[in-house]
Formats: C-alpha cells, structure tokens, sequence
C-alpha cells in the first residue's frame, strides 16, 4: 500500500479555516456586544417572549349609561317640548357619577364587596399585571393606582352617553366589577336625589313651623289682651257703645223740650221734678258712656289701638303661614319634578374571548421604540467619535 504524503498546502488550509472560525467567532461576540444588537434585538425578543408566552389574557366589560333629570327650565318653542317629556339630560350630574366611579370611594365600597385585591392578585396572573406580584405594598393607596388603570369612564359630551370599561382577567371579574360599579352609580343619584329632596322640604318645613310659632303667639297675646281687658272687640262693643250714647243723647234732647215746654205753659206741674230727675240720669248716663269709649287709659278708644296692633300682628302671621304653607307644597313638587336617574342603555357584558393585550401590537410598540432609541443611541455615539476626531 502505498504511504499517504502531506502536502505543504494542507497545513495552510487547516490554518486558514482555524482563522475564519476564530474570526467568526469574534464577530459574533462583536454582534452581540453591538448597540444595535443590545438596544433592538433584545428587547424585541422579550417582547415576543412576553406578549405570546407570559402576557395573561384580559377581559373587557363594558356598559353606556346616561343620567336624565326631571327638571323643566323656563324654555319657549321646541326646546320646552323636548324638556315636557321629562327626558333631559344631566350634564353636569354626568360628570359627578365619573367622578365618584374613579374615587376612592367607590373602590372602597368594591373591595369590600367583592375583594378586588384578590381578583387581580391571583397567582395566574402575569407578573407584570398582578397587583403586588412581590407582596412588597399591598396598600389601599396602591391598590387604587393599580385599579385606576383597569377601569375607564369616557363621557360623550354632544350625547351625553357615558361608557364604562372594566378590564379583568376573566370574564366573570370583568362583569362583576362593571356591574358592581353601575349599581353604586345609581345608589349615588339615589342619595342625591333623597338629599335635594330632604334640603327642599327640609328649608321649607323650617319656615313653615317657624311661621306656625309666630302665629300661634301672636293669637296667644290676642286672647291675653282679651282676658285682661275684658273686652272681645274694641271696635264692635264701640260701635254699641256709640249707638246707646246716641240714644241717650235724643232721649236727652227729648227731655229737655219736655222741661222747656212745662216751664213756659205749667212751671209747677208736678212732672217737671220728674223730668228733671230723668235729665240728670240721663246725662250721668251719657258721661259715663262717654268715659268708656273716649275716656282715660281703660276706655276703648285705649284698648282698640292696642288691640288693632295685636289684630294686625295676627294677620301678618296668617299671611306668613299661608305663604309658608304654600312654599312648602311647592319644595315638595319641585324636588320630585328634579327627580334624577340613571338611564342604561347598554347592561354590562359579560365577554367570550379576552380582547387584550393586543399581543402583535405590543411587539411592534416594543419594536419601534427599540428602533427609536437605537437611532438617538447612534446620533450621540456619532458625534461623540466626531468630537474625539
């Protein structure tokens, strides 16, 4: 058998291949120790990574309600005929329910109902996604920050239709939070409307029975005066009186003629004693009705000035009473007239398939941003190599 010889160039092509592996080796170092490679590829992989093995699906519940009000404003043509149907649309009411949904009031309540923590705690959860995946700030405070990001009110200002989103990591969370989250709503307008309601009736009823008080003083200083002067009606026992002086007056008239006529036809009749006797009763009569209705400080003249200011005092107080009374039927009416509720359009649902994350999205974010920063990265180490050149 002959005896294999080694040619001189195989020794070269042994070196020449260690070399090209030796320098393939190197590239790949320099590759993967390259910007491009550090700041794109990387952080591209473990967003594929992530969004199609790791990321948890999300469940999306959503319902649209509206908030409508009873009040009628004083509006003429076909703004008055849309607002008669009692259809009107809360505005401003609309943004306090967003309000109180995004409160901490209202996770509060949600927590204690339905332990959200432990909804978006559970252990099935990613660990981007779970709420203190760690157990380092299992706060109240952190929970409402976690769950901010969870729900979302958006309120359509030209229909003033509000939807509301609820993302959990199942179905039936979504729909419960949702849920859970429209029914305070109502409780809210609820407690409003028993709050405006009790204000108005409330205010009116305070004037009423401090109306009825004035009344009832005023009628209780009326008897008094009554009771202590002895007297029903100043003006009417007055008037009696005036009419009885009155009589007294032609019965005096009368008398003196009679006098008059003895004297000059018979000056010793024996009636003229008599007549004379009467005159003098008479005119005693006279005078003390005279003292009782113009006299000092106990005739009636005294007593109907007093007795008209009580009288007047307890007319002003009816009338205050009345109006009182008045304006309390009228709070009563006005607060059911502005009677508010919530309207819903859509009933939350409770959905089939998780419509986040959007996973590609997520990929060509990540991409994207990489590809930015890469790009800012290669600027500044440009004009750093300038700078030193």
């Amino acid at each position: 058998m002959p005896a294999l010889r080694c040619e001189p160039n195989d020794g070269r092509v042994a070196d020449k291949v260690k070399e090209e592996g030796e320098d393939l080796t190197i590239r790949r170092g320099q590759l993967i120790k390259s910007p491009f490679f550090l700041i794109v590829v990387i952080p591209t992989l473990i967003a594929i990574i992530y969004f199609g093995v790791f990321a948890s699906d999300i469940y999306v519940s959503e319902s649209r309600f509206v908030v409508r009000s009873q009040d009628k404003s004083s509006q003429t043509g076909l703004g008055a005929i849309l607002q008669g149907t009692g259809l009107n649309r809360s505005a401003d009411n609309v943004y306090v329910v967003r309000d109180f949904i995004e409160s901490r009031d209202a996770l509060a309540q949600l927590e204690s109902r339905e332990n959200v923590s432990r909804m978006f705690g559970a252990k099935n959860i990613d660990f981007v996604n779970r709420f203190d995946p760690v157990g380092f700030d299992n706060s109240f405070e952190s929970l409402y920050k976690y769950f901010a990001r969870r729900i979302d009110v958006d309120v359509d200002s030209t229909s003033g239709i509000t939807t509301l989103t609820a993302n959990a990591f199942s179905a039936r969370d979504a729909h419960t939070i949702n849920a859970s989250l429209l029914a305070m709503a109502e409780r809210l307008i609820n407690q409003m409307n028993a709050r405006m309601q009790s204000d108005l009736v409330v205010s009116a009823q305070r004037e009423v029975n401090v109306a009825k008080a004035a009344a009832v003083a005023v009628g209780a200083n009326l008897a008094q005066f009554r009771t202590s002067q002895q007297v029903f009606d100043p003006e009417r026992q007055s008037s009696l009186q005036l009419q009885q002086l009155s009589k007294l007056q032609e019965a005096i008239v009368e008398t003196k003629a009679q006098i008059a006529q003895l004297k000059s036809f018979a000056p010793s009749n024996p009636q003229m004693s008599t007549l004379t006797t009467r005159l003098e009763s008479l005119q005693q009569q006279s005078a003390e009705q005279m003292s009782q209705v113009a006299g000092g400080k106990v005739s009636l003249t005294k007593k109907a000035g007093e007795y008209s200011r009580l009288q007047l005092e307890q007319i002003v107080a009816e009338k205050q009473l009345a109006s009182a009374m008045a304006t309390l039927e009228s709070a009563r009416n006005e607060a059911l007239r502005k009677q508010m509720y919530i309207e819903v359009v859509a009933t939350p649902n409770t959905p089939d398939v998780p419509i986040r994350p959007r996973r590609l999205k997520g990929v060509l974010i990540a991409f994207v941003a990489s590809m930015i920063a890469w790009g800012i990265a290669s600027l500044l180490m440009a004009g750093i190599r300038e700078h030193h050149d």
